[in-house]
């Protein structure tokens, strides 16, 4: 079973730590099925980057970037090396802490409408 801390860079939002964790989900299903507001433009199929976080702590419990969702990372304004699509890190069997930090979502709302 997993822990995991999702941190937000957006002013106001608390730390949220979610405990027993079932290994199989994405972080994406995860955070969605919790309440936790998480762009994901595509539906999480890794065709967008809208689902873009920074994986702080427990990179090893998670799936392997693929040289799709590296495409796409690889276009985010935002990114750092250790930036991943929450809806590719599918947590492997086992157990662990996992922390991330949701980059602020507002920002992307004004990079979007930018003309």
């Amino acid at each position: 079973m997993y822990k995991i801390k999702f941190r937000f860079q957006q002013t106001g939002l608390s730390p949220v730590t979610l405990k027993n964790i079932e290994p199989g989900y994405s972080l994406l299903e995860i955070a969605l099925n919790n309440r936790i507001d998480l762009h994901h433009d595509c539906g999480g199929i890794c065709s967008c980057s809208t689902c873009h976080l920074y994986i702080e702590k427990g990179e090893e419990f998670v799936a392997e970037m693929n040289k799709r969702e590296k495409d796409l990372i690889e276009r985010e304004a935002n990114r750092r090396l250790d930036s991943r699509l929450a809806c590719q890190c599918l947590l492997k069997e086992g157990g662990g802490d996992i922390e991330v930090i949701i980059p602020d979502q507002t920002q992307r709302l004004f990079e979007n409408s930018a003309i």
